[in-house]
């Protein structure tokens, strides 16, 4: 099909132009490692603290890390096509037979792929900390970030076609992000907070893909909330990328 093949073309481009330059894909997997090895081991001491999930101090922690890699990962790509816009390279696309959902794939799927590494790597150095993880889980929890990524990719190109500025862009995504993070249970869960902070939660549908990944690592996962917050995120992240295509298709047209 016309769309697998532009997409992979997008993609190998992209992917190119990354790794011809993967100091950004080291420097987004800094900030995980330091919470890793620096705020970690503060949990320990409240594991029996009333409220605290079962399952030990990582095995809470680091799925939160992972939903963080995967908000922040992928939230600031729009940043590379604001780029793109001002050196023309998007309107020289106008005159190529390229599908317009492809550019959005493509790249999408180079920020998926990069996320996805940066996700395992961080899977693996966590191990010795006491980590633990069957492998269908690690694969699931995989896949769970992956749409986190597709969401995240999506509406970051949206804004960065829509604002066109990066002087808009940063403070207008910072703004959005910062409280999903803070209302999503990442650094300490929900669990322990009181209970008008929980109802605020109860609208962020990041909080549901941090208890999904959490269950996924404790080993649960026939639990409601693996099934609610991988269909939460899947369905967001179609209508977010429904839109952005459609973005992508009037800028391009």
């Amino acid at each position: 099909m016309k769309i697998i093949r532009d997409t992979w073309l997008v993609f190998q481009r992209n992917l190119g132009l990354t790794l011809g330059n993967p100091a950004w894909t080291v420097i987004g997997l800094v900030q995980p490692i330091l919470y890793l090895l620096l705020f970690a081991p503060l949990l320990k001491p409240i594991v029996q603290t009333p409220g605290f999930p079962s399952g030990g101090a990582y095995n809470i922690f680091v799925p939160g890390l992972l939903i963080q890699l995967g908000l922040f990962g992928t939230a600031f790509v729009g940043f590379t096509l604001i780029a793109e816009l001002r050196y023309g390279l998007v309107e020289r696309l106008q005159v190529t037979p390229v599908s317009r959902l492809a550019l959005l794939l493509g790249r999408a799927l180079r920020d998926i792929l990069i996320l996805l590494i940066q996700s395992l790597l961080l899977v693996l150095l966590s191990l010795p900390f006491g980590l633990a993880i069957h492998p269908a889980g690690l694969f699931v929890v995989l896949g769970l970030i992956a749409l986190i990524g597709l969401l995240m990719a999506s509406c970051s190109y949206a804004l960065a076609l829509w604002l066109k500025s990066e002087d808009s862009f940063a403070p207008l995504l910072t703004t959005v992000t910062l409280p999903l993070l803070l209302l999503s249970g990442v650094l300490l869960p929900l669990t322990l907070a009181p209970a008008w902070l929980r109802h605020i939660a109860a609208v962020n549908p990041l909080s549901y893909a941090v208890d999904a990944a959490r269950a996924i690592f404790n080993d649960h996962l026939s639990d409601g909330s693996v099934i609610k917050g991988i269909a939460i995120t899947a369905i967001l992240a179609v209508i977010a990328l429904a839109v952005s295509a459609r973005s992508f298709g009037r800028t391009v047209a």
